[in-house]
């Protein structure tokens, strides 16, 4: 599996421990940053949305100080159903439920320990389908609905 993943200046240090987790596990495309400097979320979550939609990446994960912001600007992108996590529960349920494709995490917010879980369970999870197929339907609706007034 290849996955996208991405961070502000706040998120550097967990997303660079995330990187390392899932060394010879998955492919990674780490789109930045490669620093500890200023990087403004919305601009990592562009990068991370768009993989997505050109499908260079199979799922992503977004970092930034709650994680917050960085889920609010991912979440703009068409196609991206990015879902902020606190825990290994809600990172499964993201997946099972919603078919969330991007996890989002708050560096400041969850611990290293809590924040691996998560990943692996985010990563681990399967879309469940059924009746939760109808609500992500409606959500494309939603999104392609407002694409349409453009």
């Amino acid at each position: 599996m290849r996955i996208a993943l991405a961070s502000d200046h706040a998120g550097f240090d967990l997303k660079q421990r995330i990187a390392a987790h899932l060394a010879g596990r998955h492919e990674c495309l780490d789109l930045g940053p490669f620093g500890a400097g200023r990087v403004d979320y919305p601009d990592s979550a562009e990068k991370v949305g768009r993989a997505i939609g050109r499908r260079e990446a199979d799922l992503g994960i977004l970092v930034c100080g709650s994680g917050i912001g960085i889920s609010i600007a991912a979440n703009k992108l068409p196609g991206v159903r990015a879902a902020l996590c606190h825990d290994e529960y809600t990172a499964r349920m993201s997946r099972a439920h919603n078919d969330a494709n991007v996890l989002c995490l708050g560096a400041r917010v969850i611990g290293e320990g809590v924040a691996l879980a998560a990943v692996d369970a985010f990563l681990t999870a399967e879309f469940e389908g059924g009746r939760h197929a109808d609500r992500v339907v409606k959500i494309h609706r939603l999104e392609s609905s407002f694409q349409d007034q453009d």
